[in-house]
């Protein structure tokens, strides 16, 4: 049969005219595909005709990426969207769903924390989070901050500015607990207060971490002052108290700027060839109220000829946001435009802002390639006009100096730890007579109390650092292992037979045993958007233990036919001594060695991961041991019940008619559940 396989167009000028024909001069968001109809780069433009025919003029002076980029591209896809706002909008959602392989990553590395506000509850909470849940729409999530000492700090004065709920769960079922009599909570425990009410406590927070303070002075100070007059003293004065504290806070904030009548954000990087480090500096009213940092990677430069590698998430969970970069415009970062990174920050951080935390100007260190398009889209969100400008001189290129100083100071500790990080890996190689530096360790421990409630873990280390995403949590499922009984080597032998079963059968492109158990792991999030295979084949496995559980493993994988394929090693406590397969001896090392303490943090993690599931384990066991004991109540009705009480102590008070009341419980189970605790 006749080759079907289509040229590159930069090599079929005939197709590319025709293509280029048939490209409307109108808002949108075009798609360039390659041989395999893989797509490779999304991004957009006010005239979609004019954007894609300048990455084919001779002239046009392309990155060296974007070059390689379009030596690939045998089709071009668009669509049209009525304005240039839809048109951004549209690009955001495609980069999240096909992640191009020549869109730089945006890195969520969980790094920087993030404030949380879950406005989908009755009562809101808010607490401090490393992870930004895809949950409810209406949660809101103000950071990423930098200053992570600094959020800690001002999240602590402010429940003491305002009566928030302290605790996330009550103290007591019948009263509330001591931080309502001193004032500090509203008693939403015992709801003692509307959800109305306490909602309008929550906005004052809000405004707080929007940048709002100075306005909430504002709203509070008249309050104060017609509380007195009303001779509402009480009321006077827990206002006087909220306006001291917002005035504290204020106080401690670092820059003050001259001209405090404009809202305004700065925004500045620092790159080398593979990382990105954006600082964005918050300004109102004259005072910096929050800083916020991004980390972008930008992948390796494609060779000629090989095409787009397969991304690698180097060890961090990375986000679903990617940075486009378009050809010739601004400075470049490593092949990357530094215009297109600021971009695509500020699209994306404004896309979950509201409104009203929009500023009214942008200070930007490099123009951007879209900044038309980005400002139109902000004023329409603001209801207001903003302004993006390259500061030049004065007053906010200093400020913009500042920001970019701030961005390098943070790019050079991460470049500290990637070093670092390199080094303990060099030196574990070294000691272990490795052929190659283990980028990807896998440590193991069993975690259990006289062989009950036995349990395992897995944790991943990637150049160095946590990859939390890949962590799992194992239930022994020998029936040998039960309480009065333990097996540590048996129970190892299981979880790496569980872990490694199929390997040799990868092609088949079957799921390896051990994810089987990903319902039973519930501290990971998000899994359903990870795929995980048995090719993630670990350059070392590091085992909690001596000899004896080195033995047990090591026997396993013999069986397996896998020994020769995979390294293993132990790490015992008590010296911290390194046990190799078939030596009596451990190594010579000296525990304070990089590779050994990059040991040690695989096993000291490998435990903590075993024993907090282990604990869960166990206080779910206890909690259930006496329900279980009752005729007729199953495990959904347990958790009913004890989701309504709260404890097993506030049940065994309950009376048959609040037994009742349970959802599923009826008259009759009520009466048997109360004459269990009242014999």
């Amino acid at each position: 049969m006749p080759s079907t396989k289509t040229l590159p167009l930069v090599k079929d000028s005939e197709r590319l005219e025709s293509r280029l024909k048939e490209i409307p001069a109108v808002p949108g968001v075009y798609l360039m595909r390659d041989e395999s109809d893989r797509i490779l780069y999304i991004g957009k433009s006010k005239k979609l005709r004019n954007r894609v025919r300048s990455y084919f003029r001779e002239s046009q002076n392309l990155s060296p990426r974007i070059a390689m980029m379009v030596q690939q591209v045998r089709e071009i896809e668009f669509i049209a969207t009525d304005t240039e706002a839809e048109a951004l909008a549209l690009e955001a959602n495609l980069v999240k769903q096909h992640q191009p392989y020549f869109n730089v990553l945006l890195k969520d590395d969980k790094k920087y924390p993030y404030l949380c506000i879950t406005w989908s509850e009755e009562y809101p909470r808010i607490f401090i989070t490393r992870k930004r849940r895809a949950g409810s729409a209406k949660d809101r999530y103000y950071g990423p901050y930098v200053d992570t000492g600094a959020l800690r700090s001002t999240l602590h004065l402010i429940k003491r500015i305002f009566p928030l709920r302290q605790r996330p769960q009550p103290l007591f079922k019948d009263r509330p607990c001591l931080n309502y009599d001193i004032g500090r909570c509203v008693g939403v425990c015992q709801g003692l207060t509307s959800p109305e009410e306490y909602r309008k406590i929550i906005q004052k927070v809000a405004m707080i971490f929007q940048g709002r303070t100075e306005e909430l002075l504002n709203i509070l100070q008249p309050q104060m002052e017609e509380a007195a007059e009303d001779l509402n003293f009480e009321t006077a004065a827990r206002l006087r108290d909220q306006i001291k504290g917002l005035q504290s806070l204020s106080a401690g904030q670092k820059v003050s700027l001259p001209d405090d009548t404009v809202s305004r954000d700065a925004i500045a990087l620092a790159a080398d060839s593979q990382h990105a480090c954006i600082q964005l500096f918050q300004i109102r009213a004259g005072q910096l109220v929050g800083r916020l940092g991004f980390m972008a990677e930008i992948p390796p430069q494609p060779r000629a000829g090989t095409g787009a590698p397969p991304l690698q998430s180097g060890g961090e969970e990375l986000s679903q946001l990617s940075l486009a970069s378009p050809p010739s415009l601004g400075e470049e970062r490593g092949g990357v435009e530094a215009g297109a990174i600021l971009q695509r920050v500020l699209e994306e951080h404004y896309q979950n802002v509201e409104s009203v935390e929009i500023p009214s100007e942008i200070s930007v260190q490099y123009e951007l390639p879209e900044g038309e398009i980005l400002a139109d889209w902000l004023s329409n969100r603001k209801g207001r006009k903003v302004t993006i400008l390259t500061p030049q001189r004065q007053t906010k290129a200093e400020l913009i100096e500042m920001v970019e100083r701030n961005a390098e100071y943070e790019l050079a500790r991460m470049q500290r730890l990637s070093d670092r990080n390199s080094q303990a890996m060099e030196d574990l190689a070294e000691i272990l007579d490795l052929p190659e530096v283990p980028r990807r360790i896998e440590g193991y421990d069993i975690s259990h109390i006289q062989g009950s409630d036995a349990v395992a873990s897995r944790v991943v280390f990637i150049d160095g650092l946590p990859a939390n995403q890949h962590y799992r949590h194992y239930k022994i499922k020998n029936p040998e292992i039960k309480s009065g009984h333990s097996d540590d080597f048996a129970s190892l032998a299981e979880v790496i037979g569980r872990r490694f079963r199929g390997l040799k059968e990868e092609e088949t492109g079957k799921m390896e045993d051990g994810f089987s158990d990903l319902e039973e792991s519930a501290e990971i999030s998000n899994l359903s958007s990870v795929s995980h295979t048995i090719s993630d084949k670990p350059d070392l496995i590091m085992i909690d233990g001596g000899k004896g559980q080195l033995s047990a493993v090591v026997a396993v994988l013999r069986e397996m036919n896998l020994l020769e394929e995979l390294r293993v090693v132990s790490l015992a406590k008590q010296r911290e001594e390194i046990f190799l397969p078939g030596e009596s001896l451990p190594l010579q090392t000296n525990s304070e060695q990089p590779g050994v303490q990059l040991l040690r943090r695989v096993r000291d993690e490998a435990h903590r991961f075993a024993v907090s599931f282990h604990r869960d384990r166990r206080s779910e066991r206890m909690k259930r041991s006496r329900l279980d004991e009752i005729p007729g109540l199953g495990h959904h009705r347990q958790k009913q019940l004890l989701a309504h009480f709260r404890s097993i102590d506030y049940l065994r008070l309950a009376t048959p008619e609040q037994l009742a009341e349970v959802s599923g419980i009826g008259p009759r189970l009520a009466q048997q559940i109360y004459d269990y605790f009242h014999p």
